[in-house]
């Protein structure tokens, strides 16, 4: 497995200070962040999802931590949208570059608003996926969200 993605290369340019940490994929997991979390031995409260959705139509990326779920209603909201709605995954890995399972929020092959669960700002460090199935980047949330270009906001 190649530890250099589109995801560690943008970190890597804007010279942001990351590990990158391999893990066994369990492609039959259900839920890929708590196999991610567990795999790697950490809380699953540090490894935040990459959730793929579209408010009124129009795509954006949150990252909400894995043993959470997404308000539809609080996400539609903070982009100031009446609705929101899971992306379905091939929409996902077309709009993203990605393969589900392995959709990083950095570098993505077309950019849409990204927004990071407030929840990740008390922590010192978070993971994210790196841009490809078993592969996670711990980075801190101050740093992801300036990369990103993000907004932050409870949205769980």
């Amino acid at each position: 497995m190649s530890k250099t993605t589109r995801a560690t290369q943008v970190l890597a340019r804007a010279g942001i200070p990351h590990t990158v940490h391999a893990y066994d994929y369990d492609p039959e997991a259900t839920r890929i962040g708590l196999q991610a979390a567990e795999a790697m031995g950490v809380s699953p409260g540090e490894v935040f999802k990459t959730l793929m959705a579209a408010v009124d139509g129009k795509p954006v990326c949150v990252l909400v931590p894995s043993d959470r779920e997404v308000s539809l209603k609080k996400l539609a909201a903070a982009f100031a949208g009446k609705s929101a709605a899971m992306m379905r995954p091939p929409e996902a890995e077309r709009l993203t570059g990605y393969h589900v399972g392995g959709i990083s929020p950095l570098g993505q092959k077309r950019a849409v608003p990204p927004l990071v669960d407030a929840a990740a700002l008390a922590l010192p460090e978070i993971f994210v996926n790196g841009g490809q199935r078993g592969l996670q980047v711990r980075v801190r949330p101050d740093d992801l969200v300036r990369v990103l270009q993000a907004r932050t906001e409870a949205v769980t």
